[in-house]
């Protein structure tokens, strides 16, 4: 089954101060444009290349021999992989046995370099029987080369041959890391060159951690094609990636510039963090096509039913009406508990019932909640959390993404602010070439 995207909640006369019909013909044209310009200048990341699952699946031989795999990669490179993990294996995955995992992999990643972090990963594992599948496109990452670099010493401190225990994802042609694939011989697989980092989920960066614990990224693939077909179509009514950018653009230049993604699954947290990037990076600019100051963006948060019930929906509802709000609801759910009968009067209502009958009670009320006080909210409804299901959120989401970069005249594939902050850190830490002196400020603010 597809995903189902209800925009009910965001249109008069459902909530008041919501989209009218004249708001939607007044950009149709130029959203049916965007499409148009996808479809004929379909980006690499949608085309969905059969090369990239085969590459992949040219290592399984391999990689069947290891307990664990290490992803050691930021950003795209690790946001991807946590997506798929957590959404479509058990959240107790890493702690069950391997007959358990019917002989399929760990999967842990490393995304940041955080030395709590990296040390509760590196207690959990025997590096005579982990992978460590190195990510990074331009092959110079300093979060990635400096994870590398420990994870390298530990295995030639266990005498262990590097290139039987570690797998290099990067550019092609260049980098440091394609460079190390060449003189030393590591396996290695591509990252497409004309595909970002965040928009490289399914490309060889997500599959080969997916492969390696028993996602079917066949299905996978599946679901974002057919999800990718329907984000060609012009009738923006069949097409749902259409539709969210045309909500979220209308919704933008009415003032909500918070877009708030809420899911109802522990399993769905990462999902929300990947768009949280995808979002974010690819919308927030500081100039337009043209080269014009326009600042403009939406800042995506995420936020977890009923969790956050208790602790956000208040502002939701009663603060500042700045905010669209994506529901994401499970229908199906891989396990299920009975709450039992205790004998209170009190508790009568809860006796007997499903725990997911309780959770989806939650997003329904949350979501009435919020439509009685005009908030704009969707809901994309999944039958289940399955490998075709995600590749269609994913898909979706990415053609959304391009869709709205079209309407808002930026670059959606380009991230400028993200530049400086990584030359001022080479500086900080010595790379030859790069140099910067942090300025004493005239007016210290400073509280011990």
């Amino acid at each position: 089954m597809s995903l189902k995207f209800d925009f009910s909640n965001l249109f008069e006369p459902n909530i008041s101060g919501g989209l009218t019909d004249e708001d939607v013909k007044s950009v149709e044209e130029k959203v049916t444009s965007a499409v148009r310009n996808f479809v004929e200048n379909t980006p690499d990341f949608a085309k969905l290349d059969r090369s990239w699952i085969d590459s992949v699946k040219s290592l399984e031989d391999w990689i069947i021999n290891f307990d664990t795999v290490v992803v050691l990669g930021i950003g795209g490179s690790g946001l991807g992989n946590l997506a798929l993990h957590y959404s479509l294996r058990p959240l107790n995955w890493n702690e069950m046995t391997r007959e358990e995992r019917n002989g399929y992999a760990r999967v842990f990643v490393v995304d940041n370099v955080d030395p709590d972090l990296m040390s509760s990963v590196l207690d959990r594992i025997d590096p005579k029987t982990t992978l460590f599948n190195v990510i990074s496109k331009s092959g110079s990452t300093a979060e990635v080369m400096a994870t590398y670099s420990i994870a390298r010493g530990i295995l030639e401190a266990y005498g262990l041959d590097p290139r039987e225990h570690m797998l290099i994802t990067t550019d092609p042609e260049k980098g440091f890391l394609r460079k190390l694939v060449k003189e030393e011989g590591f396996r290695s697989l591509e990252v497409p060159p004309g595909v970002g980092g965040r928009f490289s989920v399914l490309t060889p960066v997500g599959l080969l951690s997916a492969m390696a614990e028993g996602i079917d990224i066949d299905e996978l693939h599946e679901g974002a094609k057919d999800a990718f077909e329907k984000s060609m179509k012009e009738n923006i009514l069949e097409n749902p990636a259409a539709m969210i950018a045309l909500t979220h653009y209308l919704y933008l230049n009415k003032g909500k510039s918070i877009s708030v993604m809420m899911a109802y699954s522990n399993r769905m947290i990462y999902l929300m963090d990947w768009y949280r990037q995808l979002w974010a990076e690819s919308l927030g600019k500081r100039y337009n096509l043209k080269g014009e100051e326009v600042f403009t963006g939406q800042t995506p948060v995420k936020a977890l039913g009923a969790t956050d019930q208790h602790s956000q929906i208040q502002l939701y509802n009663e603060g500042p009406n700045d905010k669209v709000i994506t529901f994401l609801r499970v229908e199906n759910f891989d396990r299920e508990i009975v709450i039992p009968e205790t004998g209170r009067a009190e508790l009568s209502y809860l006796a007997r019932k499903k725990l997911s009958e309780l959770l989806l009670a939650e997003q329904t009320g949350t979501e009435e909640a919020l439509r009685e006080n005009n908030r704009p909210n969707m809901r994309v409804t999944f039958d289940g959390l399955t490998p075709y299901n995600v590749g269609q959120f994913f898909a979706y989401y990415e053609a959304a993404t391009a869709f709205m970069g079209y309407l808002l005249e930026i670059n959606p594939f380009d991230q400028p602010g993200v530049e400086l902050g990584k030359k001022i850190t080479f500086a900080l830490m010595g790379r030859e070439g790069y140099t910067y002196e942090i300025k004493e400020r005239s007016k210290k603010v400073i509280v011990e």
